[in-house]
C-alpha cells in the first residue's frame, strides 16, 4: 500500500460496534452529515468518517509523478482501519463509497461485519463506462446498467461544455446547482444549507481541484472492477436507494439481487443525497442492521 497521510475523526466509545463511513469519489468525509453521524453515535455506535486521498485535510498526490488507481483508493479503506486498530467493521458507503465496501468485502470477508450501500452501483457493472457513453449520446450496450436520468445526461454535458468558473461566487453557484440535481424533486432542496456545506468544503480542502485525481485513477485503470463476484460477499447486506435517484436509478435492486439474503430499502423522496429528513430513517435502519 502506498505510504500517503489520510484524515480521519471518529465519535463515540472506543468500545462500541464500529461503523467505518466511506464517501464517494472526489468526495471529503464531512459529507456524512454531522447529525446522522450524531445519531449512529448516540445509538452506542464508534463511528469514523475519513478524506480519501486528494480530498480535504488528506494528502494531495503528485498524479504524474506518483500515479493511482481505484485499487488503491480501495486500500486506503483497509488503511484507515488499520490506522484505528480494526481488525474488523462495520461498512457504510454512500455512492463509489458504496462500490468500495463491496470491494473490501469480496476480498477481505473477514474484516467486515455488515455492508451497507447507499445510492451505489453494483460491483462489476462499470457505471463509470454506462455514464460515459450517457454523456456521449451513445447507445448502452444490452445488459448494461441503467443509465442515469435524462435530467442528469443534460446537466453534465452542459457542465463539461462550460468554460472554467471565474472566481469562488460563481464555483459556488455550480456546486450548489449540481447538489440541487443529485438531490431530486423528491423532498425540498435546501439551497442555504448547502451553501453553508459547500463553503465549509472549500475553506477545508488543501488543494480543491486535486479531487479531479479521482478521474485520473479511473482512467489509468478503466476496468477495475472484478466481474461476477457479489455472491462471494459474506457479510449480511443492505442495499439502500432513494426512489427519487437521478445517478443510478435501479442499481440498489441489482445489488441485493446479486448478494446472497441482501435486503433493499427504497427510501420515499430521497434522490443521491443524503439530506435532513432522511437522517433519523437511515440512522435507525442502519443501528438496527448492525446490531449483531
Amino acid at each position: 500500500m502506498q505510504n500517503i497521510e489520510l484524515w480521519s475523526e471518529e465519535f463515540g466509545n472506543t468500545t462500541d460496534e464500529p461503523i467505518l463511513l466511506i464517501m464517494g469519489s472526489m468526495s471529503q468525509g464531512i459529507l456524512w452529515p454531522d447529525e446522522f453521524v450524531g445519531r449512529l453515535a448516540a445509538g452506542g455506535r464508534r463511528v469514523i468518517r475519513y478524506d480519501h486521498r486528494d480530498t480535504g485535510r488528506s494528502a494531495n498526490i503528485d498524479f504524474e509523478a506518483s500515479p493511482y488507481t481505484w485499487r488503491d483508493i480501495k486500500n486506503d479503506v483497509l488503511r484507515i482501519m488499520d490506522a484505528h486498530g480494526l481488525e474488523s467493521a462495520h461498512l457504510v458507503g454512500h455512492s463509489a463509497g458504496g462500490l468500495l465496501a463491496q470491494w473490501v468485502a469480496v476480498e477481505h470477508p473477514e474484516r467486515v461485519r455488515t455492508l451497507t450501500v447507499i445510492g451505489a452501483s453494483p460491483l462489476g457493472g462499470f457505471e463509470g463506462e454506462v455514464v460515459m457513453r450517457a454523456l456521449m449520446g451513445q447507445p448502452q450496450p444490452e445488459g448494461s446498467l441503467p443509465p442515469p436520468t435524462k435530467e442528469f445526461i443534460a446537466f453534465f454535458q452542459q457542465a463539461i461544455a462550460a468554460q472554467p468558473a471565474k472566481d469562488r461566487n460563481e464555483q459556488m453557484d455550480r456546486l450548489i446547482a449540481e447538489a440541487r440535481l443529485l438531490h431530486g424533486q423528491g423532498m425540498p432542496f435546501d439551497e442555504d444549507a448547502e451553501r453553508r456545506l459547500q463553503e465549509r468544503i472549500y475553506e477545508r480542502a488543501t488543494n480543491l481541484a486535486s479531487a479531479a485525481n479521482h478521474r485520473l485513477a479511473h482512467g489509468a485503470e478503466p476496468r477495475f472492477e472484478p466481474v461476477d463476484s457479489l455472491h462471494l460477499v459474506k457479510a449480511p447486506t443492505l442495499v439502500v436507494e432513494g426512489t427519487h435517484e437521478p445517478a443510478k436509478p435501479g442499481h440498489g435492486a441489482l445489488i441485493a439481487e446479486r448478494i446472497p439474503g441482501a435486503e433493499l430499502l427504497m427510501i420515499e423522496g430521497m434522490g443521491h443525497m443524503l439530506p435532513p429528513p432522511v437522517h433519523e430513517r437511515l440512522a435507525t435502519v442502519i443501528l438496527a442492521h448492525t446490531a449483531g
